[in-house]
C-alpha cells in the first residue's frame, strides 16, 4: 500500500509551532526579546511564586519560560518544587509536546510510504528509507520477527538522498504493481544491488520524493533511517540510525 502525499499549509507550519494554537500577541518585553532570539512562544500557563509561565519551542525542543511579577525579567528553564518534582513538564507536554506529536504523526500519515507488514498490526512505526541505505536494510532485517508475527507494521517513507541511483530505485519501488512485494525483494537482494533503478523518474514520483525529503528536513533529520514511533505512554519518539537490539525491543515491544 502506498499513501499518497497530502500537502497543506498547516502541515508545513506545524513544526514551528505556528499551527499549535498560538495567536499573535503583544507579549511582555522579555518574552518578545526571546522571540527575537528564535524562541516560538506557544502559550501561557499558571505558575507558582507570582510568576507567569510561557510554553515555547526552540530547535524543535519545548522550553519553559517564567516571567517575574513585575514583567521586567524572564527566567528560562525548569521549575522544581521542594520534593524535586519538575513543575514545567506537565504544561510543556500539554501545550507543546502533545500537540506537536499529533501534528507530526499526521504529517507522516499523509506522506508517501510503503507499508511493510500487516495493516492490522497493533503498532505502527515510520522510517525514512533510502533504497541504497545499508542501515535501512539492517533495520528492515532486524525488524522481521515483529513484522512477520503481525505485531508491527513499518511504513517506509521513501527518500532518494544517498547516491545517483537512489531516485531510480525509489521510482522502481513506488511505481511497482505491488510496492510491498517490491520492497521485500529489494531488501532481500540489497547486498547485490537490489531492484534495478528506473531510467526515468516520472513527475509524480519526483514530486512524492521531493515532498518526503522536505518533510524529513522539517522534522530535523538529514540521515536514513530516521525512525518515528510511539513509546509505551503514547509519546512520539525519534531516533536515527539502525537500532540496537535493546532499542528494537523498546521500540517494538515483546516478540
Amino acid at each position: 500500500m502506498i499513501k499518497k502525499p497530502f500537502i497543506q499549509s498547516a502541515v508545513l507550519l506545524s513544526l514551528l509551532g505556528i499551527a499549535l494554537g498560538a495567536q499573535a500577541k503583544e507579549w511582555p518585553a522579555p518574552i518578545k526579546a526571546l522571540e527575537a532570539q528564535g524562541v516560538e512562544v506557544i502559550g501561557t500557563f499558571d505558575a507558582p511564586g507570582g510568576l507567569t509561565g510561557y510554553a515555547g519551542m526552540v530547535d524543535q525542543q519545548p522550553l519553559a519560560i517564567y516571567l517575574t511579577a513585575d514583567g521586567k525579567q524572564a527566567i528560562v528553564g525548569s521549575m522544581i518544587d521542594a520534593q524535586g518534582a519538575n513543575l514545567s513538564q506537565e504544561p510543556l507536554n500539554r501545550l507543546v509536546s502533545k500537540p506537536m506529536s499529533v501534528k507530526i504523526w499526521k504529517q507522516l500519515e499523509n506522506s508517501t510510504w510503503i507499508a511493510d507488514g500487516s495493516k492490522n498490526a497493533p503498532r505502527i512505526i515510520y522510517t525514512f528509507t533510502d533504497p541504497n541505505c545499508p542501515y535501512c536494510n539492517r533495520f528492515w532485517n532486524d525488524a522481521r520477527p515483529w513484522v512477520t508475527a503481525g505485531k508491527v507494521q513499518l511504513r517506509h517513507v521513501i527518500v532518494a538522498i544517498l547516491t545517483n541511483t537512489s531516485a531510480g530505485k525509489a521510482a522502481a519501488l513506488l511505481s511497482a504493481k505491488d510496492p510491498q512485494a517490491a520492497l521485500t525483494q529489494h531488501e532481500q537482494q540489497h547486498a547485490s544491488g537490489g531492484l534495478k533503478p528506473l531510467g526515468q523518474v516520472s513527475a509524480t514520483v519526483r514530486a512524492q520524493l521531493d515532498a518526503n525529503q522536505k518533510l524529513m528536513q522539517q522534522l530535523g533529520s538529514s540521515a536514513t533511517p530516521t525512525i518515528f514511533y510511539k513509546d509505551a505512554s503514547g509519546n512520539l519518539q525519534k531516533m536515527q540510525g539502525a537500532p540496537s537490539a535493546e532499542m528494537l525491543a523498546k521500540m517494538m515491544g515483546p516478540r
